[in-house]
């Protein structure tokens, strides 16, 4: 049994067109901001999915090395600009829910988007195109 799953670009691709999807049935967004690094991709597809042209980028890393890591800040959030209930908070995937917990209070009104959930992530996520077991996630660009 492999402990990983693999997720190809065609996939990937496919997925955010289903969060875009469920995000167009909810409504209209005018401002996107990107969860660096592994919401850069999902957001700027997205980004032209949903034509929205405003967009901001935050940092937050849980990951580091292939090991967990506490987060207590995000950097960028004062450039995140001006926030409202049309912002999205776009990231690749909801693991503990650490990062989204986080970036609700600092945007408190933003909804938060993510390709993928695992269980412990999948109730901070207001939208996501798929559940995944929890086990480690090898996206395109981590393959080598």
């Amino acid at each position: 049994m492999d402990d990983k799953i693999y997720i190809s670009w065609d996939e990937f691709h496919q997925d955010v067109k289903t969060l875009c999807a469920q995000i167009k049935a909810s409504g209209n967004y005018d401002k996107i901001v990107a969860v660096s690094r592994g919401g850069l991709i999902p957001a700027g597809i997205a980004a032209y999915e949903l034509g929205i042209r405003q967009t901001a980028v935050v940092n937050a890393a849980t990951y580091i090395d292939g090991e967990h890591k506490q987060i207590e800040s995000i950097d960028g959030s004062e450039q995140a600009g001006t926030t409202n209930k049309k912002t999205l908070i776009i990231d690749d995937l909801a693991d503990s829910g650490q990062t989204l917990r986080l970036l609700r209070q600092c945007f408190p009104q933003a909804k938060s988007a993510v390709v993928y959930v695992k269980p412990k992530g999948s109730s901070t996520a207001d939208f996501f195109a798929r559940a995944l077991p929890d086990k480690w996630v090898v996206f395109p660009w981590d393959e080598r």
